[in-house]
């Protein structure tokens, strides 16, 4: 059931958006070298109606976006300027990214697992248990070029029944994991952060960018990686009053992250270079389209897209 003819997102004080709906951003001024980054100057409005627009991600094959609307427990698609429903019920998918193989990889809160989606829309339950307890809800996820699939496992998907199904945590703890398909083993990566959401990897998979959004602690982290373990903990950016939620990473290692009702870029010393405003707040963003130079945007109830003069990492 579609519930966004219900309550509308800012008035709702289960969305995210309802608690920043009269924040006002912050004024920076864009490097030369971001402004050059920037073909056009507004965002399009691809798509509205969503209650809280997550997980972009573009299938380069298929030359698709989807996303997931999580409270309305559906995945969408647009292809060939198009948007229509990609899967319904999605079991309030979250995250999304694509493996070597260009399958949907997918966090799953109300399967509280990952799952593997091909291009007929088959689901495969890959893992969703920790030393046989169940996982909170799986929040964001990224792919290696070893096939080895990375993950956040906050409890946002078990607090509530807005974006998945009310539950208790069965371990104690809210992890970063990685998960290798080929032997089935699944590893933590870090303990040490209090509630992991987005992550991805630069451009070279040297660095490992993860961000911490709980009640006190609005920051981006990134982390030394060598031989698929994580160190150097060090930080980027504390978003406060905001938060950073998804990001990726541009050919010239460059992340682009969520930042309230706007795009924040650092480039790899972790200085802001500037920013993109966006009308809502926004959850996430992904490159795509045929050059890899398409920058879309989910926030809240809508999909916005811009083109840049910048391609993103995993199109090089």
């Amino acid at each position: 059931m579609i519930k966004n003819n219900i309550v509308l997102p800012i008035e709702d004080p289960r969305n995210p958006s309802f608690h920043y709906k009269d924040t006002i951003m912050d004024e920076i001024e864009n490097t030369n070298l971001f402004n050059s980054y920037l073909k056009e100057k507004n965002f399009k409005n691809e798509y509205s109606g969503t209650l809280w627009a997550e997980g972009p991600c573009y299938i380069p094959h298929l030359k698709k976006l989807i996303w997931s609307d999580i409270p309305n427990n559906r995945m969408l698609q647009l292809m060939d300027g198009k948007v229509g429903e990609f899967i319904n019920p999605s079991n309030f998918s979250n995250g999304n990214t694509t493996d070597n193989e260009e399958n949907i990889i997918s966090c799953s809160h109300g399967g509280r697992c990952i799952y593997k989606i091909d291009d007929y829309k088959n689901k495969t339950m890959l893992i969703d248990n920790y030393n046989n307890n169940k996982f909170n809800s799986p929040n964001d996820v990224c792919v290696k070029s070893d096939d080895t699939i990375w993950f956040t496992d906050p409890p946002y998907g078990i607090l509530s029944d807005y974006e998945g199904y009310s539950a208790e945590q069965e371990y104690d703890g809210c992890y970063v994991f990685r998960f290798n398909p080929k032997t089935n083993k699944l590893n933590i990566i870090t303990k040490n952060l209090d509630r992991p959401n987005g992550i991805a990897f630069s451009h070279d998979e040297k660095k490992l960018y993860i961000a911490d959004s709980s009640e006190n602690i609005r920051s981006l982290y990134v982390f030394d990686v060598n031989n698929n373990e994580i160190s150097n903990q060090k930080l980027v950016y504390d978003f406060k009053p905001f938060f950073s939620d998804g990001f990726r990473c541009d050919k010239d290692g460059n992340i682009w992250t969520s930042a309230g009702k706007a795009i924040k870029c650092f480039n790899p010393n972790n200085e802001l270079i500037g920013q993109i405003l966006v009308p809502e707040l926004v959850s996430n963003l992904e490159f795509g389209g045929k050059e890899g130079n398409i920058l879309f945007v989910t926030a809240t109830s809508s999909l916005y897209s811009m083109e840049l003069n910048q391609v993103g990492a995993k199109f090089t």
